[in-house]
């Protein structure tokens, strides 16, 4: 039993894991976009260190990263609990026709 809660605490953060890779990725590409809209359009944003421009990209990849982790792990309890539930109902329709036998043969 152990093994099987630690199995899939390991397969929870693997999921959270790419969650954030992707989350990352796709908000920094989306970060990239409005920088690149802000030094076009922007002299304040031109006028901003490059150090604070980092920043900034890397604050809207953080919160993208987290974000997408949050909502895949969450996924996954849902996908888990719903496969325990079905390993539940297949445990007590099994046990329900070993003992009155199936499709009503007695």
């Amino acid at each position: 039993m152990n093994d099987s809660k630690h199995a899939e605490a390991d397969a929870a953060s693997r999921e959270a894991v790419r969650g954030g890779l992707a989350g990352a990725a796709k908000w920094g590409a989306g970060m990239a976009v409005v920088g690149g809209l802000g030094y076009l359009l922007s002299p304040v944003y031109r006028g901003l260190t490059v150090q604070f421009k980092v920043y900034i990209q890397m604050s809207g990849m953080v919160l993208g990263g987290m974000l997408e982790a949050e909502h895949r792990l969450r996924v996954y309890e849902t996908r888990m609990r719903a496969q325990r539930r079905l390993a539940t109902e297949r445990a007590y329709w099994d046990a329900f026709d070993r003992r009155y036998g199936k499709d009503g043969d007695d």
